[in-house]
């Protein structure tokens, strides 16, 4: 038995207990009462009860003695069909507040407990199958995009044999790089859906942040150049890492992609590397449209791309954060966002190696 139900039971006794107490207390301070009133008459009805004070007594607390342990009898069972009762309200999808007797207000607060955390679960759901359905319409719709291309291209190639060499180099160049963008979609999708079923084997290797970064910014030379973007590393010498490089590096390859990809032209991206702590904190900053609340906080979620972005041809399904975001909390790191004034900002937070 628990300790509420006990509790209950306690409360029930004592008033069981009282109520007799009471019901036979003021049963006899009125039989004196009465005795004291007969006493004085000698003859007729008062006499006759009198002398049949003792018996009506006991009739009288045998009749309330009845009706007492009758009412006390019943209540548990009237507890048991409110709770029962109750248990109905708990999965009604409304706020109404369950209510039962004062005995079992702590058994109220907890059915009340229980219907809210029913209520956010359900809410929790249908709020799943809302974004499942988004994340298949995004998922659909970058995929078929660069798809229709292949099958334009293509078709057009097949229905013109006789097409220029020139023409027809174009056409399968172009048919190309769309298969290419569509495999990597494809792959992206793989990698975020193993990260979540916990399949990736993270290495712990030593890491030097400054030859990583340096690395992953000459990667991107090229693509940065196109737009007369420059970067600026700055860091503290000697910032070393516990981790694995070849996914530390995707993880600084999608952040300096996604700054690439949303900062102004012949605009400056910083890198910055700093100890903090027992952790090196690396921050990318870039300067582009500043990106509202509401998409910020989802910014690290699967096929969130920003709205501007899905339109264009500036990136993939929208899982690089994503997968930076896995690889990260991998790491025991963190990663957070930040954008106001037209800045964009993002903080990679990782415990230092033992040597650092």
């Amino acid at each position: 038995m628990s300790k509420k139900e006990m509790t209950t039971e306690k409360r029930l006794k004592v008033r069981l207990y009282l109520s007799l107490l009471v019901y036979t207390v003021v049963g006899y301070g009125l039989t004196l009462i009465l005795d004291y009133i007969f006493s004085k008459f000698d003859n007729g009805i008062f006499a006759w009860l009198y002398w049949r004070l003792g018996p009506l007594f006991i009739l009288y607390l045998v009749i309330g003695f009845v009706c007492i342990f009758n009412y006390y009898w019943k209540k548990p069972w009237e507890y048991l069909n409110e709770v029962i009762g109750a248990t109905e309200i708990v999965y009604e999808q409304n706020d109404h507040a369950i209510e039962l007797s004062e005995p079992l207000r702590e058994v109220e607060s907890q059915m009340n407990q229980i219907k809210m955390s029913v209520l956010l679960s359900q809410q929790a759901a249908k709020e799943a199958e809302t974004k499942k359905n988004e994340l298949v319409m995004y998922l659909a719709h970058d995929i078929r995009t660069p798809l229709t291309t292949v099958i334009g291209y293509l078709s057009l190639l097949n229905e013109a044999p006789d097409m220029p060499e020139e023409q027809k180099e174009k056409y399968i160049g172009i048919a190309l790089d769309k298969s290419e963008r569509l495999e990597t979609l494809i792959n992206e999708l793989f990698e975020i859906t193993r990260y979540h079923t916990n399949t990736v084997q993270v290495k712990k290797l030593p890491v030097d942040l400054y030859a990583l970064l340096s690395q992953v910014i000459d990667d991107f030379y090229p693509a940065l150049s196109e737009k007369g973007n420059t970067t600026q590393i700055s860091m503290q010498d000697g910032l070393t890492v516990t981790g694995d490089p070849e996914k530390l590096a995707r993880v600084f390859n999608n952040l300096l992609r996604n700054a690439a990809s949303y900062c102004y032209p012949n605009t400056e991206i910083d890198i910055i590397a700093i100890k903090k702590g027992n952790h090196a904190v690396v921050i990318f900053k870039n300067h582009g449209p500043t990106i509202p609340a509401d998409q910020l906080s989802t910014i690290f979620d699967k096929f969130s791309r920003l709205d501007e972005a899905r339109t264009s041809d500036t990136g993939g399904a929208g899982l690089g954060l994503s997968i930076a975001k896995e690889i990260v909390n991998l790491h025991g790191g963190e990663i957070t966002a930040q954008s106001q004034a037209e800045e964009i900002t993002f903080t990679v937070t990782l415990p230092l190696s033992n040597k650092s």
